[in-house]
């Protein structure tokens, strides 16, 4: 009969850093196209691993509590007209952790970033 077929095997790990998300995922896209060719990437519970990480907390942190901070005075102001009281100075705040999640699992590329804040206000008649 004729001839077995020939049937390489090799294993590689690449392991990428960028901080271009277009152009990674660009690379996935490519990659996927070698299986068409009959070259499979995967195995070894790897397969073709993404994750988006989120390093630039630092530089939205301020505006994201002063926004937050607001958004609480507006609250408590609307609170506080509807209880025929006045706003006063702040009794009481605390900031809460931030929470950094993948906006769903069909976008992991894509961050939502949230944080609580507490703030406590004095009313007056």
């Amino acid at each position: 009969g004729p001839a077995p077929e020939f049937r390489y095997s090799a294993q590689q790990t690449v392991t990428v850093y960028s901080d271009d998300v277009a152009t990674v995922r660009k690379a996935m896209q490519k990659a996927s196209d070698l299986g068409r060719s009959g070259l499979v990437l995967g195995g070894g519970g790897w397969d073709t691993q993404v994750e988006y990480l989120f390093t630039g907390l630092n530089d939205i942190k301020p505006a994201m509590i002063e926004e937050a901070t607001r958004k609480a005075r507006e609250v408590a102001q609307k609170f506080a007209e509807d209880s025929d009281s006045r706003l006063g100075k702040i009794k009481n705040a605390s900031q809460g952790l931030f929470s950094i999640q993948d906006r769903d699992r069909f976008n992991p590329h894509v961050k939502k970033i949230r944080v609580v804040t507490t703030v406590e206000y004095y009313l007056s008649d």
